[in-house]
């Protein structure tokens, strides 16, 4: 089984790295990690991630992953971006969107009419695309599994894993990285979080949402018919 992983600058890395982490685990899978060359490419938050192999020569594959992240919004007005991510979607048996990575599968024309969900800061762009909404952590709609924040990748690689492996390969794959969350803190949705630090969260991200408001609209003017 073969698994694409875009790999554009200034993505989120969890976004890639927690599905990458479990991905990677399951027997007979080849990951690789998709980007415009093999020169080094740096995340959001500075880590540099190497990429494995190129959008030119990058093989079709069994599932594609779209991470996101601050990046997303240049990736969605990205003509090479956007053409890669439709036309592997196209041989793909299942497509994967991470946080705002949903946005580069709605500006690629594969989440109209399908429900999806995003990066609760993002969320309400997606309709721009078609999409319809859920704000669900994640969602299944055919062979579109998408997920909400940066944490939910981990989340859905594992649903992922069980609908292609079954329940007992992603139970071992929980089991082998330990994964069994447990936050320190009430919160990690705006529902559950403190006004006041939702407040904060919204007031340190104005400047990235009306960027992304822009790029958005752009995109899905772009939007293939």
């Amino acid at each position: 089984m073969k698994v694409n992983i875009i790999l554009f600058n200034a993505l989120t890395q969890l976004d890639l790295t927690g599905p990458f982490e479990v991905l990677a685990r399951v027997p007979a899978v080849q990951v690789e990690l998709v980007g415009k060359s093999l020169e080094p490419v740096r995340s959001d938050r500075g880590l540099t991630l190497v990429p494995t192999t190129t959008i030119a020569n990058a093989p079709p594959c069994d599932l594609l992953v779209v991470p996101g992240g601050p990046g997303t919004d240049d990736a969605i007005l990205d003509a090479e971006w956007v053409s890669f991510t439709r036309r592997q979607a196209k041989s793909a048996k299942y497509i994967f969107g991470i946080c705002t990575g949903s946005l580069l599968l709605g500006a690629a024309g594969l989440l109209k009419g399908r429900r999806s969900t995003c990066h609760w800061q993002a969320i309400d762009f997606l309709p721009a695309f078609g999409a319809i909404v859920t704000r669900e952590r994640m969602c299944v709609d055919g062979n579109i599994f998408t997920a909400g924040g940066v944490t939910s990748g981990i989340d859905m690689a594992l649903k992922v894993v069980a609908m292609l492996k079954g329940d007992e390969a992603a139970k071992q794959i929980q089991l082998q990285i330990e994964y069994d969350p447990k936050p320190p803190f009430p919160g990690g949705t705006p529902l559950t979080s403190e006004p006041a630090i939702v407040e904060k969260c919204l007031a340190a991200t104005q400047a990235r949402r009306a960027l992304r408001a822009s790029a958005v609209g752009h995109a899905a003017l772009r939007m293939p018919a």
